[in-house]
């Protein structure tokens, strides 16, 4: 066998087998590369909810952790506050809609967007929120306010008890 065979089998060798492999391993890595950002980009987002969530603690006079509390009497400032968080609500939950929502989801990205969904309805089924959502949804993207304002038809709204009125002790006795 001459040397010029050895080179050219070896050619052969690696074309037949290590090519096709080396394809392999890069689409299997640029897979795991998509699913971690797809990830990365989640955490961000629910970073960002989290800070928002802290903001509704500093803010506790708003009541806006309540879910079946009555509205209270608000002040001129207290409605301000409300709105501007509803305002950066509106503008976390656009983002994770952009960022996250496809017409066509596969697997990871639906997992992905079910909780973000959630957070949605549960906020649209408080009855100040919806009110607030028309101004809040001027000039955000066409697509996420036709997907909020569908949420927000189809949730149902929050039974609002009197002022004074205590909650009914539940199953796992915590007061609703």
């Amino acid at each position: 066998m001459s040397w010029m065979n050895v080179v050219e089998f070896s050619f052969y060798l690696v074309e037949t087998f290590a090519l096709p492999f080396a394809i392999l391993v890069y689409v299997f890595e640029r897979r795991k590369e998509r699913i971690s950002d797809q990830e990365e980009l989640y955490q961000r987002l629910s970073d960002e909810y989290t800070n928002f969530l802290k903001l509704v603690l500093d803010n506790a006079d708003l009541q806006l952790l309540r879910k079946r509390a009555s509205l209270p009497a608000l002040t001129e400032e207290q409605k301000e506050r409300r709105l501007a968080l509803f305002g950066i609500l509106v503008s976390i939950f656009e983002r994770a809609y952009i960022l996250v929502y496809e017409d066509h989801m596969d697997k990871q990205t639906k997992r992905l967007w079910s909780s973000w969904e959630d957070y949605i309805r549960e906020w649209c089924q408080r009855l100040d929120f919806r009110k607030a959502l028309p101004d809040l949804l001027e000039g955000e993207d066409p697509d996420f306010r036709k997907h909020i304002e569908r949420i927000a038809r189809s949730a149902p709204a929050v039974q609002e008890k009197p002022e004074g009125v205590q909650g009914v002790q539940g199953v796992r006795g915590v007061q609703e």
